[in-house]
């Protein structure tokens, strides 16, 4: 079969598609003929070293849809033909609020979805919302499940309630905008890209600010007077100018470091808020089923930037990387 390997970190550009061995399910596996996979930054991470525990070479990519071809012993045969979307990881832990030493997920150090066949538990397989084309399906897993547990495990986000998403544009953000606006929240985005901001008005945010300009908390506050719960990819550059704008009780959840990891605030516009600030990433299984069963009933469709081949697996991660635009980037297998 064809699978993207990276055997050197170099960059995307020291990936490249190769023949390797198709799997064999073992006694509780399946195997899926993958017929879609999407991308995170998290390969681009992994192509330039930059990711614990690296062994090389290896497959990438975490996620995938498709359609389940065969199974290993003890696994109920009658899956043969399902079309399903891929839990990405594996050894979640039974502690809910945090995963086990063990977790690991696809794409390094497990065999990745950038690939024609994976074999995976047959727990980590959960059936294609019907309304979703197999590449729509294949946005959901790293970036739903994460935005998902932000949202409700962790912040708890109510109806009526007003949403800051900084930085929308990536898969992660834009899926959080989604589902807050499913779940009946009043959104309100930041971007550095005025055209982004108009994009976010159509997909459902109340509202937006240009982080470009100084002292962007103001015309927030202005805009959406008051922030329950934030949603925050980059704190480093934009927790000290959002943090006035919280109201009483507000849950701040970071799921990212973009722009860089230490982050400078006045600690009491924190706590003379009641405030609180909550780190998230990925999430349990039953968060995934969870995520994968709410697109499924509110019909929410992912957001695709731009769609790529298998044998053009490489020129999607030079885009991700150089001309990322709103959304996921897909690869159809």
């Amino acid at each position: 079969m064809k699978a993207l390997i990276l055997t050197r970190a170099e960059g995307p550009e020291s990936t490249e598609l190769q023949d390797v061995p198709v799997a064999v399910p073992t006694a509780g596996e399946v195997r899926v003929a993958l017929k879609a996979a999407s991308l995170n930054y998290r390969e681009l991470w992994i192509t330039r070293g930059m990711y614990p525990g690296m062994k090389l070479p290896s497959s990438l990519g975490a996620d995938g849809a498709g359609i389940i071809e065969s199974v290993g012993t003890g696994v109920d045969a009658t899956l043969v033909g399902r079309e399903v979307v891929l839990y990405p990881g594996v050894g979640w832990g039974d502690d809910s609020r945090f995963p086990s030493k063990h977790f690991a997920l696809y794409g390094m150090p497990l065999p990745g979805t950038l690939a024609q066949y994976i074999c995976v538990p047959a727990a980590n397989v959960a059936a294609k919302p019907a309304h979703l084309s197999f590449e729509e399906a294949a946005c959901l897993p790293t970036a739903g499940v994460t935005a998902w547990r932000a949202l409700t495990t962790k912040a708890q986000l109510a109806a009526g309630e007003n949403v800051l998403i900084t930085g929308i544009g990536g898969g992660v953000a834009v899926l959080a905008l989604k589902f807050a606006v499913a779940l009946g929240a009043k959104v309100f985005v930041t971007s550095s890209s005025d055209a982004k901001l108009e994009q976010a008005a159509a997909l459902g945010a109340s509202g937006g600010v240009n982080y470009t300009q100084d002292k962007w908390g103001k015309p927030l506050a202005k805009l959406a007077g008051g922030i329950d719960v934030v949603f925050d990819g980059a704190p480093a550059t934009s927790l000290s100018q959002y943090l006035r704008c919280l109201n009483m009780g507000a849950r701040v959840v970071v799921y990212g470091s973009t722009g860089g990891v230490d982050a400078q605030f006045s600690a009491p516009d924190l706590f003379l808020r009641h405030a609180s600030i909550i780190g998230t990433a990925m999430g349990t299984p039953e968060d995934f089923r969870n995520m994968i069963d709410f697109v499924a009933q509110r019909t929410i469709r992912p957001v695709i930037d731009r769609s790529f081949t298998l044998d053009q697996a490489r020129d999607a991660l030079i885009s991700l990387q150089h001309d990322h635009g709103m959304g996921k980037i897909t690869v159809a297998i």
